[in-house]
């Protein structure tokens, strides 16, 4: 007899935990299946131990620049393994904070791999060895993502490296060669870059972070040269050699073609959804690039079966696919949750300078046939800013010059991973510039140059 439940969650990532969760909430008798680590990639793999490490490189960059703060430090050296050693600790504690969560909320928790088994139904297996045969009315997939692997840079674990063996390498490299621009790419960079590396960073579009805001792509560009990151863009790839202990890869960028040898190259070129061995097949879910194709309310073509976070496509987020989830689960509840809107999903990357943005760039306003007001604001006129040290930084707002509707809103510089949900509550209440214009920021903070972004856009900024 199968075990019976309202819902099992397939995947104990950001989205399917936290599905797992409102379900119980809601009174549901819930099972949550993961193969691997309970946080899923999110707190094992990603989010989580890259910004331990980077919080890492950021204070050794911090001990190196402690003259302009009026204090000094000798010998300063790191220990690799422990920074890595924490990195890993912090991952494993919040890992155990989403079992204790599932507990709390009676969750019940089945170690294995989950497989479609017909209408309802689900086999899980662990080892290939049967562990349990579960029924429920509904049923979410949430199975993730893995990196997206390009024919010549398979990881090895040794020369090549994947985001996985690159949060846990056996010793810091020298050197280090980082092919793809984008969060993953641009924030590995930057952490081997703030830890002493020598690092080349490759893109094949014509800026590093393509998605952003073409300014803010400029300026973490500038920045990123001028840390002395090697960054080569509108490049292509050619012949990837293995040494002995060191890789060598054949780029032509610029009009000319090079050979650039470091220890060790990460390849960040994307993902592929983690539709695989999940008993996809005869049912009416449809896979397109990867990744499941849903409805507004997460649902797809098989009646009870839903689809959120990296399986269903971008963004990529793990904020996206915890909000997913809530949406799924209301629906199933029969709530009437509100579609995902996009554009109000803010991304953030954890370089140095961090970036943030929510709704659309400059361009992508322009070419939706809005005409449009821009703002920008630089940190260098922020107080808060340069007292911290840290004045280099941009904020730029764009809005409908004939509804005042703020469009987009993208940062660069300390901090505005933190600030840009500012605007991302503006754009979700659907503000206009005349209530941003009319709040009141807080002084000294960083934040006041959002503020001071809006009123530019209207030829009212004070002090620029």
């Amino acid at each position: 007899m199968a075990d019976q439940f309202d819902l099992v969650v397939v995947g104990g990532g950001p989205g399917g935990y936290v599905a797992a969760i409102r379900a119980a909430q809601l009174k549901m008798k819930v099972a949550l299946v993961e193969r691997e680590n309970l946080g899923g990639i999110c707190l094992n793999w990603g989010c989580i131990p890259t910004k331990a490490l980077l919080r890492a490189s950021e204070i050794h960059h911090l001990l190196h620049t402690l003259d302009a703060y009026g204090f000094a430090a000798d010998n300063i050296r790191f220990d690799f393994q422990k920074v890595v050693k924490r990195s890993r600790a912090v991952a494993g504690q919040l890992s155990g904070g989403v079992k204790g969560l599932l507990k709390k909320n009676k969750v019940t928790v089945y170690d294995g791999h989950a497989k479609l088994a017909g209408s309802g139904k689900l086999a899980v297996t662990k080892d290939g060895k049967p562990v349990a045969d579960l029924a429920a009315k509904n049923i979410i997939l949430a199975t993730g993502a893995r990196a997206r692997v390009l024919p010549g840079m398979e990881p090895d674990g040794k020369l090549i490296w994947s985001y996985r063996e690159a949060l846990v390498p056996d010793a810091m490299p020298k050197s280090l060669i980082v092919i793809g621009s984008g969060a993953i790419g641009s924030e590995f960079a930057s952490f081997f870059l703030n830890m002493g590396a020598q690092v080349t960073l490759i893109e094949v579009m014509d800026r590093i972070l393509p998605v952003e805001d073409t300014e803010i792509s400029a300026f973490v560009g500038k920045a990123f040269a001028k840390q002395k990151m090697n960054v080569l863009t509108s490049a292509k790839i050619g012949k990837i050699t293995k040494n002995g202990d060191s890789v060598t890869v054949s780029v032509e960028a610029g009009g000319k073609t090079q050979e650039i040898t470091a220890d060790r190259l990460i390849s960040a070129v994307g993902i592929v959804g983690n539709v695989e061995d999940i008993g996809l097949e005869g049912t009416k879910v449809k896979v397109e690039h990867t990744h499941v194709l849903v409805d507004e309310m997460c649902r797809t073509g098989e009646p009870g079966v839903y689809a959120i976070g990296d399986l269903a496509g971008a963004p990529w987020l793990a904020h996206k696919a915890s909000h997913e989830a809530i949406i799924a689960v209301e629906h199933m509840a029969g709530l009437h949750p509100h579609p995902l809107e996009a554009l109000n999903v803010p991304g953030c990357t954890y370089c140095r300078p961090q970036v943030a943005s929510v709704g659309l760039t400059e361009a992508k306003a322009k070419e939706a046939g809005h005409e449009v007001r821009v703002g920008r604001f630089p940190f260098i006129g922020n107080g808060k800013a340069i007292a911290m040290g840290e004045p280099e930084g941009l904020i730029k707002t764009v809005f409908d010059a004939k509804t005042g509707e703020l469009l987009g809103a993208h940062m660069v510089g300390p901090e505005v991973t933190e600030m840009i949900q500012g605007y991302t509550i503006a754009r979700t209440l659907e503000t206009t510039e005349a209530e941003l214009m009319h709040t009141v920021f807080p002084h000294p903070t960083v934040s006041e140059a959002m503020h001071e972004a809006v009123l530019d856009a209207y030829g009212r900024v004070i002090h620029i």
